[in-house]
């Protein structure tokens, strides 16, 4: 399926402002494939060799890793403007599964091809760049996460996170549909099932959030913001 990045809603997203009627027909020329993806199949997996980014243009992944006694560790979850594949480019080969959690469609971007573009639009190179940047910012506040936050703070450290990358995409700054489940939520909080589910009732029973299934409403992003920004005891 042919794609334009030059009339894509989302171009501002994944795509550096700015450029030129002619730059953004190179880019068009590089940005050439669409693929669609099924809900429950990889876009990619840990092993396979690197060629191309992938960005978003509808649904949502998880990415993830399996760990030494078999269970899938999820590292990250990527909605609709943002590129996944940049685990490839260290060593030519991905080093985890992308796997779509519905039915998703993305834009094929040859890595080489890129490559050359970026060559010739700066603005471009200094684009990848910033993803990549994004990227190392991101793992850190993960680690940070893992490391030093208790249930509370991470549930709540990653609605928060959520909802904003929603909402720059246009939706609700309150309201948001969990794609990914409980378990998988725990996962990447390095936190239980039982732990997640506990502490949504909690968020619930104090009126910060409303949970129905998998539809939250935020009705107190404030609390959540103080739960996540208060100090420790001396």
């Amino acid at each position: 399926m042919k794609v334009a990045c030059s009339n894509c809603n989302l171009r501002e997203l994944c795509m550096p402002v700015g450029l030129s009627p002619h730059e953004l027909a190179r880019i068009d020329e590089v940005v050439a494939v669409r693929r669609k993806v099924k809900r429950g199949t990889t876009l990619f997996r840990n092993g396979e060799v690197f060629q191309s980014l992938f960005a978003i243009r509808t649904g949502f992944f998880k990415t993830c890793v399996t760990a030494e006694d078999g269970r899938d560790q999820v590292t990250g979850f990527q909605m609709a403007g943002e590129i996944i594949g940049l685990d490839g480019i260290v060593n030519d080969h991905h080093t985890c599964d992308a796997v779509a959690l519905e039915d998703a469609e993305v834009c094929v971007m040859p890595f080489d091809r890129i490559g050359e573009l970026s060559r010739e639009v700066n603005a471009l190179q200094h684009h990848v760049h910033r993803i990549m940047s994004r990227e190392i910012v991101r793992e850190h506040g993960v680690m940070l996460l893992l490391g030093s936050m208790r249930a509370e703070e991470r549930l709540a450290a990653f609605l928060l996170n959520l909802v904003q990358r929603l909402h720059a995409r246009g939706f609700s700054r309150s309201e948001l549909v969990l794609r990914m489940t409980r378990e998988e939520i725990g996962s990447y909080l390095g936190l239980k099932l039982e732990t997640v589910s506990r502490t949504f009732s909690k968020f619930a029973e104090d009126n910060i959030v409303e949970v129905r299934q998998r539809h939250v409403r935020i009705l107190d992003t404030a609390a959540l913001r103080r739960i996540v920004n208060q100090q420790p005891a001396a």
